[in-house]
């Protein structure tokens, strides 16, 4: 990695900066301080602008998605962004203004819907309460006349005419009055009441006795005329919401523009980030950041041909970002690596390491022939029509590399969608074949021989675990570090070698058993004497003891890896019971309906449940019983400047 710094024309800063952003080049650095002489330029009004345009070509989309949703096919995600000539980058420049106006108008639209929706609302509500006072003939805002108090409201509690008046009476027995209760539900009475208007103070003391309350939406209609009009409001606002739904509808064929046109705002709202941290004088921009070593050359030829500018590099030194190169094989774990973190400058790259193992380890938890090939066909034919982008791609290739591994070992465990083979054909003739008697070839059985393939899984794991514990050795070698590489770690490799070998000399016999008993007794003794030594006096002793123990936690680590036998156990038996299931429908046409809808079904179930059990805990042996042995992480991932867009990218120029 080199550090880039480019001084170029502030008149070429624009086609600079487009050629840069479309070669995804550099990664360029930002500063927090300016130097003497040099100032930025605010770009936040026009970034905002364009910001603000983003945000609203995706709500314009979201809510086209919601009345007109596009129609895609079942493996349409896996489609790669539209290629576009740089030249139409122009065309949908010059439309941007019209789409943008198009975006205004859809989310206007969706607007006018809500609004009609809480009017709506708001209408039912208010016939819900007009409902209660349909018999009344006079408004529920009648006001007083000369010579009579009128009082229209509820009461909270449940009342007749006669109990009412009762009720009145027994409050005031001086008021004269006329009483009507307009209804009477749920702890409530709906009541008009008329009083002489010299008697209103006095109807009014013993109402609010009562608990007197007017009614929430008095109007100067009658409560029927009053539902009438909101009636024939509420149809009107249907037939406003329908008219905007259906105009929403008929912007529809606009969504490919304001995909396109939101990546434009998306693209130029990118470097307008990048022009503000740039620094400036009153003639001339610069630009720092980082460039792979080997892009250096391009770069060079790229600012002669569109700028005038001077380019230097430099070493970029330890806090420089890092940029992974791995081939066809390992690229596609580059992801599970930046999931955890991307390597330091004081790493080495363990993609490929983690790659093979992760295949490896992969195939046989899920370990069905059947299933493999056909992760291998899919991924393959996907590949193929679809063409994904990259970070698509390597996803795809991932399980694809997987796939192969599974296929393999499906093979090895004598696994072909479960034991489908034999159920079928045994169905069919009425035979008592085996998956062991149909292959050609010596097969490993997981549910009978458990315990041979529960050893092979731990040695595997050991493997796994040296490699990791080698890897540290490698850089502390690397660094000079030789007490931490031989002590550290080269006597605790030996140590678990030894131990590896004494087990196995309980079945191999007993010169096993003296050679790995030496070698783990030297390397104790070992272990003993050096892990006390950066200590004081009788620390050194008790720290040289105490470090024998770590033994167990490496021994836990071990066990981990019996999930290799126990997954690869699940898949075949969960497999065998589906097919037993299938078959036990006989071979007439109801019972071939059902062999086939439950082995699709369940052969599908069985898929989606292991292959992520078997992916989560792949990457789980990877993460916790590797990596915890040499790898730090806390890198800077290489992300250059370039055209983040969603829907479109970039041809490359041809030179």
């Amino acid at each position: 990695m080199k550090r880039v710094r480019i001084v170029a024309l502030r008149e070429d800063r624009k086609r600079l900066l487009e050629h840069l952003q479309d070669s995804a080049l550099i990664m360029i650095k930002k500063s927090s301080k300016n130097k003497e002489g040099f100032s930025k330029v605010n770009m936040t009004s026009q970034t905002q602008i364009f910001e603000k345009n983003v945000a609203l070509t995706e709500q314009a989309l979201k809510i086209l998605d919601d009345y007109a949703r596009e129609k895609k096919g079942l493996l349409s995600s896996f489609c790669g962004r539209k290629e576009v000539d740089p030249d139409e980058i122009g065309v949908i420049a010059s439309k941007a203004g019209e789409v943008v106006e198009v975006s205004k108008k859809i989310v206007e639209l969706s607007k006018r819907i809500a609004d009609n929706s809480a009017e709506k609302i708001r209408i039912k509500t208010s016939l819900a309460q007009l409902a209660l006072w349909e018999n009344l003939d006079i408004p529920l805002n009648t006001s007083d006349t000369r010579s009579t108090a009128v009082f229209i409201g509820t009461l909270p509690a449940a009342y007749s005419e006669k109990t009412l008046g009762e009720a009145i009476a027994g409050e005031n027995p001086k008021l004269e009055f006329e009483l009507e209760v307009q209804c009477c539900e749920n702890n409530m009475t709906c009541m008009v009441l008329f009083a002489p208007i010299s008697q209103k103070a006095m109807a009014e003391d013993v109402l609010r006795s009562l608990g007197y309350a007017r009614p929430m939406s008095p109007t100067s209609h009658t409560p029927k005329e009053k539902s009438r009009r909101l009636n024939l409001r509420l149809e009107e606002l249907d037939k406003d919401t329908k008219k905007a739904e259906e105009k929403i509808i008929s912007y529809a064929d606009r969504r490919e523009d304001i995909k396109y046109t939101q990546d434009y705002f998306r693209i130029r709202a990118d470097k307008y980030n990048v022009i503000n941290e740039l620094e400036h004088t009153r003639h001339v921009f610069v630009i720092e950041g980082y460039i792979p070593e080997e892009d250096t050359d391009k770069l060079s030829k790229l600012c002669d041909r569109v700028a005038t500018c001077y380019v230097e590099f430099e070493d970029a030194g330890d806090d420089a970002p890092v940029k992974l190169k791995n081939n066809r094989f390992s690229r596609p774990a580059q992801g599970i690596l930046t999931m955890y973190a991307a390597p330091s400058h004081a790493d080495i790259d363990p993609t490929p390491l983690l790659a093979f193992f992760f295949y490896f380890f992969f195939g046989m938890m899920f370990s069905d022939a059947g299933y493999g090939l056909l992760m291998v066909v899919a991924i393959g034919i996907v590949l193929k029509v679809f063409r994904p982008d990259e970070k698509m791609r390597n996803n795809l290739k991932l399980f694809q590399y997987c796939g192969i591994s599974t296929f393999f070992w499906g093979l090895i465990f004598g696994s072909i969608f479960g034991d489908a083979p034999v159920v079928l054909y045994n169905l069919f003739t009425g035979s008592k074949l085996t998956m062991a008697e149909l292959l050609p070839w010596p097969t490993l059985d997981p549910q009978k021989d458990a315990l041979l393939l529960m050893i092979v899984s731990i040695a595997f794991g050991l493997v796994h675990i040296l490699v990791g514990m080698g890897c540290k050795f490698y850089i502390c070698f690397k660094n000079k570090q030789y007490g931490e590489a031989f002590f550290d770690t080269g006597l605790w490799m030996l140590l678990l070698v030894g131990l590896a070998i004494l087990g196995s000399g309980l079945a191999l016999g007993q010169i096993f058993v003296t050679i790995g008993a030496a070698i783990s007794i030297g390397c104790a003794v070992g272990l003993v004497l050096t892990q006390g030594r950066k200590k004081k006096g009788f620390g050194k002793v008790v720290g040289g003891l105490a470090s024998l123990y770590d033994v167990t936690g490496y021994i836990s680590d071990l066990l981990s890896y019996s999930r290799l036998l126990a997954l690869g156990l699940t898949t075949g038996v969960m497999a065998q019971v589906f097919n037993m299931l299938a078959s036990m429908f006989g071979t007439g046409i109801v019972g071939i309906f059902f062999l086939v809808v439950i082995m699709l079904v369940g052969h599908a179930i069985n898929i989606g449940l292991n292959a992520l059990g078997s992916y989560v805990h792949t990457m789980r042996l990877q993460y916790v019983e590797m990596f915890s042995k040499f790898y730090e992480g806390g890198g800077q991932e290489f992300e250059p400047f370039s055209l983040q867009s969603k829907y479109i990218k970039i041809q490359e120029e041809k030179q």
